[in-house]
């Protein structure tokens, strides 16, 4: 028996997914969670083979929490079942450990199955995206990509450098080496061209 929990915020969806997993004899339901908090806390308790999870969550994201159990080393395979369909998220998911990548309005016999592969220690990516994995490299660094996030939040440069415990100056750096290399005119401008090409 293959034991799955799913990690979704939307209750309709999380609701579907598990309708989804109980019609299958060969697949158990665990637990489910509404965010990311409660989906690290819930797989250390169940210890699920799978956890279906999105990208976007309140608390830690699927891809943090993807991160997280590649650090704590644990059994769990993370499958991101999400609407993000642009190479730059499937890149990222890659790299935090995700064994499985599909997008929600792919097939639904498409989950039970990716399940099963991923559970055997499978990597599964949905066919129109693994193309394009590779297509355009992220430019980003991962400090650039946490400062453009609260800017794009709408904080300004005082309020981010609070918030992170840097220097006003260094804040104003790393924003501009952003905004730089993703030639864009000012610092949301550059958010928001990161998030189209789902580096953000």
């Amino acid at each position: 028996m293959i034991r799955v929990m799913i990690a979704e915020d939307q209750a309709l969806l999380r609701e579907a997914l598990a309708a989804l997993i109980g019609l299958e004899s060969d697949i158990e339901l665990v637990g489910t969670a509404a965010d990311g908090a409660e989906a690290h806390r819930l797989i250390r308790q169940h210890e699920p083979d799978v956890v279906l999870t999105d990208i976007e969550m309140p608390g830690m994201t699927g891809l943090e929490l993807a991160a997280l159990m590649k650090r704590e080393q644990r059994r769990t395979r993370i499958l991101i079942v999400t609407t993000f369909d642009r190479p730059g998220y499937l890149r990222r998911a890659l790299e935090s450990g995700v064994a499985g990548y599909l997008l929600k309005d792919g097939p639904s016999t498409a989950l039970a199955e990716a399940v099963r592969k991923v559970a055997a220690g499978e990597r599964v990516i949905s066919p129109e995206l693994a193309h394009q994995a590779w297509s355009e490299d992220d430019p980003l660094s991962d400090r650039e990509r946490k400062l453009l996030r609260l800017a794009e939040a709408g904080l300004d440069s005082g309020a981010i450098a609070e918030e992170t415990g840097l220097a006003r100056g260094t804040v104003r750096n790393y924003l501009h080496a952003a905004i730089s290399k993703l030639g864009a005119g000012n610092r949301i401008e550059a958010a928001r061209l990161a998030r189209e090409k789902g580096w953000l």
